[in-house]
């Protein structure tokens, strides 16, 4: 009997490997016989678009975010208080990873990009976001070791047919020359969306759900790992993986990430 379920596991392996690619294959060709017989929209608007997904007029409503920052988080500040500075939210609740940035302020605009990459199988948004992003994390970047996009569970990933977090990471490494690893982390438990959570709820729901592969912590210890994911609210699903990645022996992790939700008139202390 055992003989018997090793075969079938061999077989059952790669033919899950042609269904998925297969399913693939068909959402790319219908992605492009609606795009001959339809002209490109902006995600946020709707009008006519030519290029990346949005329009001139709401890509200069994007709000990228600039120094100066919190050194630690990232988050904008109002005036320049100096390059040590850290914002009250370092300072009151610190989180596992080192430091956080972000290209964008998590606004309408970027909302719209981040729901069509993550929902709507809009990859052709990636280029142009994980270019973003790249920009904005080139000193994360800088003597990094390895990308790890934040994994999906694999009964959501088998539902949405891609990680949006992987899309992004696979672009920045195009940018940066920083190898995404994939297979490092991985989540072991199914957890609730994060959306209408508070905070508190936010840091349960996902507490244990993350863990790097067993037969990866080596590759990890010592290790400069930049974490990359769509968009930062409260931190809790970036902090659990970080907190998995440090109990590997990672030597640093850092977080870099399209969007990020920011309080209005973020001050220093």
């Amino acid at each position: 009997m055992e003989a018997d379920a090793t075969t079938i596991r061999s077989i059952a392996a790669p033919l899950r490997s042609a269904w998925t690619a297969s399913r693939h294959v068909v959402a790319r060709a219908a992605r492009l016989a609606l795009d001959i017989a339809l002209p490109a929209q902006c995600v946020s608007c709707h009008e006519p678009v030519d290029g990346e997904g949005v329009c001139a007029s709401c890509w200069a409503r994007l709000s990228f975010i600039e120094r100066p920052y919190c050194p630690r988080l990232g988050i904008p500040f109002v005036y320049d208080p100096g390059p040590e500075m850290l914002s009250m939210e370092a300072i009151a609740s610190p989180p596992a990873y080192q430091r956080a940035r972000a290209a964008v302020r998590y606004d309408d605009v970027a909302r719209s990009l981040v729901h069509a990459l993550k929902y709507q199988d809009r990859t052709d948004l990636a280029p142009a976001m994980g270019r973003w992003m790249a920009r904005a994390g080139r000193e994360l970047l800088t003597g990094a070791d390895m990308l790890v996009p934040v994994p999906l569970h694999w009964r959501r990933a088998w539902r949405r047919r891609y990680n949006q977090s992987g899309a992004l990471a696979r672009v920045i490494e195009r940018q940066s020359g920083v190898k995404v690893r994939g297979d490092v982390l991985r989540r072991v438990r199914a957890t609730e969306q994060q959306i209408g959570l508070s905070r508190a709820q936010r840091a349960t729901n996902v507490q244990g759900a993350f863990q790097v592969s067993p037969d990866r912590q080596a590759e990890v210890q010592g290790r400069r790992v930049v974490l990359i994911d769509d968009v930062l609210t409260s931190g809790a699903t970036l902090d659990a993986c970080a907190r998995a990645l440090l109990r590997a022996k990672a030597a640093q992790v850092d977080v870099l990430v399209f969007a990020r939700v920011v309080q209005s008139g973020p001050r220093p202390i």
